[in-house]
């Protein structure tokens, strides 16, 4: 057995005992020593999203260390510090063999059940994940922060969708958890120049100290406006929105130039209105971004070296069998709280 946090029932939390998993073929057991608080999981678990029906374990952002490998596992042995993938994917379709893993005909991902399958995550002591995406720690990441590394290869995946240039203007638009390493990435792959935009003001002044130029403070002026009067009427060359809502798509959109780039990021809202004629007669470039595909390595090596920043972004440390009550805070949108890691 072993001590796991359970989502029991639509928004409710136990920390309470369960059976400890078994490795099969090719997976490994591997003992938590950190687990954040995703998004997705504060905002569906209450059943909005279909994505978290009870009973569940939930979470996918993880670090720890192989405790057992399963039959035919050669790469890893027990004590080995590691980080794995959120993604479960089977490494056999077409879309696996092209190296678009996030694209998986079988994709699963860990900590979600939906009417498709449901595969228990890592808000527990132990949990079992397939050799295939698991990842080396480098020895100078702790496990809180590496617990980050999932965070960051989303914001690192959206950077190269949007193929920034050297001369590119981008607006970010959300400056929450991601949209914070978005900034990051877009400053490690040669942005000239990051417009941040949120209605938070602190978490403006936090995208401006890791790397962000300007900042537009939504609410208070007119986004596009702003946004204009920054690039001398042109507009920027791309926007990255970082949030999933109709108003915020909308400012991304009326953010950039004529011929400019959108990648939709955020997806809090399953559907938003799009201002079809704004794109179409602009001639938009309109991509989507999920999860990661590829960018685990680099990404544990930019944090390592300190060039991704996580450390500003965890809020708060905390036991697991506290778990229900950080989740209560961050859903009832307790001020200056960002990312919460949780530790068996």
């Amino acid at each position: 057995m072993m001590k796991a946090l359970v989502l029991t029932a639509y928004s409710h939390l136990e920390y309470m005992e369960v059976p400890q998993p078994v490795p099969g073929p090719d997976e490994a057991l591997v003992e938590v020593k950190a687990c954040g608080i995703c998004g997705s999981d504060v905002h569906g678990m209450d059943g909005s999203t279909g994505r978290r029906i009870p009973p569940l374990i939930m979470g996918h952002e993880a670090s720890g260390v192989v405790a057992e490998a399963g039959e035919g596992v050669k790469s890893w042995l027990p004590g080995d510090r590691v980080t794995f993938d959120s993604t479960v994917y089977c490494g056999r379709c077409s879309y696996c063999q092209e190296g678009q893993t996030n694209l998986c005909e079988r994709r699963q991902v860990l900590g979600v059940s939906c009417g498709d399958y449901r595969r228990d995550g890592a808000f527990a002591e132990y949990v079992v994940v397939p050799e295939r995406i698991l990842y080396r720690l480098p020895d100078s990441l702790s496990f809180e922060h590496a617990a980050m590394a999932e965070a960051v290869s989303i914001a690192a995946h959206a950077v190269r969708r949007t193929a920034v240039k050297a001369t590119d203007t981008v607006v970010v638009v959300g400056t929450g958890m991601i949209g914070v390493l978005v900034v990051q990435a877009l400053r490690l792959a040669g942005c000239r120049r990051i417009i941040a935009v949120d209605k938070d003001l602190k978490r403006l002044e936090m995208a401006l100290r890791l790397g962000a130029d300007e900042k537009v403070e939504a609410g208070r002026v007119d986004v596009a406006e702003a946004i204009r009067e920054l690039t001398k009427g042109r507009g920027a060359d791309a926007a990255m929105e970082v949030v999933g809502l109709n108003e915020t798509v909308k400012t991304a959109i009326v953010s950039v130039r004529r011929g400019g780039r959108l990648t939709l990021v955020g997806n809090l809202s399953p559907t938003v209105e799009l201002p079809l004629q704004r794109v179409v007669t602009n001639e938009l470039k309109l991509s989507g971004s999920c999860a990661a595909s590829g960018e685990y390595p680099t990404c544990l090596e930019w944090m390592a070296a300190g060039a991704i920043q996580v450390a500003p972004l965890v809020s708060a440390v905390a036991p697991l069998a506290e778990g229900p009550r950080w989740f209560d805070s961050l859903r009832k949108g307790e001020p200056n709280l960002l990312k919460v890691i949780l530790k068996p």
